[in-house]
């Protein structure tokens, strides 16, 4: 079990725009170019990238969900009362 994930998210009011965005993703959009486009969270500067992040930093949702995907995995959306998170796992240790 994973005890550190680098994980970068994509942050949207919409839970229909999380899926649209999901959606682009899947098709082989960058997520890093969505994330600077369209997330509410300042790591979108970044591409959504939030850095590397231990068991307790996060909400417990992003948490869990983060935590149970598999590196390149992109898991969502995942509702918190931030709104709906799309996590891309970069690496997980």
């Amino acid at each position: 079990m994973a005890t550190k994930v680098h994980a970068a998210h994509i942050l949207v009011k919409d839970q229909n725009k999380a899926y649209e965005l999901l959606a682009r993703i899947k098709s082989g959009e960058s997520f890093e170019a969505i994330a600077k486009q369209y997330s509410m969270c300042p790591s979108k500067s970044k591409g959504g990238d939030l850095g590397t992040f231990g068991k307790g930093q996060m909400v417990k949702k992003f948490e869990d969900a983060a935590f149970n995907g598999k590196k390149g995995d992109v898991v969502g959306p995942v509702k918190t009362e931030f709104g709906y998170h799309l996590i891309k796992i970069i690496d997980s240790q």
